[in-house]
């Protein structure tokens, strides 16, 4: 594996991570979001990710993450009685998002992180390539 192929990977990491906090915010920014049916009500959504490993015997190996899709989560909503909302059903219920924010958050964290320490894997490559072409000088 070339130290080139690094900043293939880091690169493919900091897309996923990218990813992973966009949609993060979008949960975040949703998660008070009222409705008055469960079908409209907005649900947690989370990036699947998936390895990308070839044979590194090949002259360019494929290395790195992708990412998949986009899922819902399958958790239940939240249902609250407050018969006096603008957005209560017949019954007097309204219904809010099945997002954690104490989850998200450190989702958020996490992704942040791995984002930052993939910055600092591609200077570290580039800093041992510059290095590697002074050494010609």
């Amino acid at each position: 594996m070339s130290l080139f192929n690094v900043f293939d990977v880091s690169g493919s990491a900091l897309q996923a991570q990218s990813v992973r906090l966009n949609t993060t915010s979008s949960n975040l920014a949703n998660a008070n979001s009222i409705s008055s049916s469960s079908g409209e009500t907005y649900r947690a959504r989370h990036p699947v990710f998936a390895p990308l490993m070839k044979d590194f015997g090949e002259q360019d190996p494929d290395v790195g993450v992708r990412v998949l899709g986009v899922v819902e989560s399958q958790k239940p909503l939240r249902r609250e009685h407050n018969p006096e909302h603008p957005m209560a059903d017949e019954e007097g219920f309204i219904f809010l998002p099945n997002v954690n924010v104490v989850e998200e958050m450190a989702n958020m964290i996490s992704a942040s992180r791995a984002y930052q320490t993939n910055v600092e894997v591609m200077n570290s490559a580039k800093q041992m390539l510059m290095r590697t072409l002074a050494i010609g000088q």
